[in-house]
């Protein structure tokens, strides 16, 4: 039989027990939202960056654009892991008609490509490490 104090102390214990998974479960959602939100960011990337050597209709391009094209599938297939496809297919359109936005009407794609281009390769290219920095950026 249990004596109320040592009652007491386990409740405690358990409490402090669930309160510390809690708090582990809320930083990995944390860190599965930011790294779907990154994804999603490249996706939309990429298919802006396809789309415009597409509209190029330049023949040597065709590889390039068919590799952009290639990676933004991949970007939103990684991200639907992590949410529903529904919602990142909405999300993907959103952060694209966002950078569509900041390219002010220009045709030259270097400003996406000076903030995307790189971490989009990182991110793509070592999914799991990535993920791994956002966990540690969250807790």
């Amino acid at each position: 039989m249990l004596i109320p104090n040592k009652l007491s102390s386990l409740a405690k214990a358990l409490l402090g027990i669930s309160a510390l998974l809690s708090l582990s479960v809320q930083a990995a959602n944390e860190a599965e939202t930011a790294f779907s939100n990154e994804l999603i960011e490249c996706a939309a990337y990429y298919q802006i960056s396809s789309e415009a050597i597409a509209a190029m209709n330049a023949p040597q391009m065709q590889a390039v654009g068919e590799r952009l094209k290639a990676s933004a599938a991949d970007a939103v297939a990684l991200a639907s892991q992590y949410r529903p496809a529904a919602v990142v297919t909405q999300a993907v359109a959103d952060a694209k008609a966002k950078q569509i936005q900041t390219l002010a009407g220009s045709s030259s794609l270097a400003s996406l490509m000076g903030q995307y281009k790189d971490r989009c390769k990182t991110v793509l290219g070592n999914p799991e490490k990535r993920l791994d920095y956002w966990s540690m950026a969250t807790m």
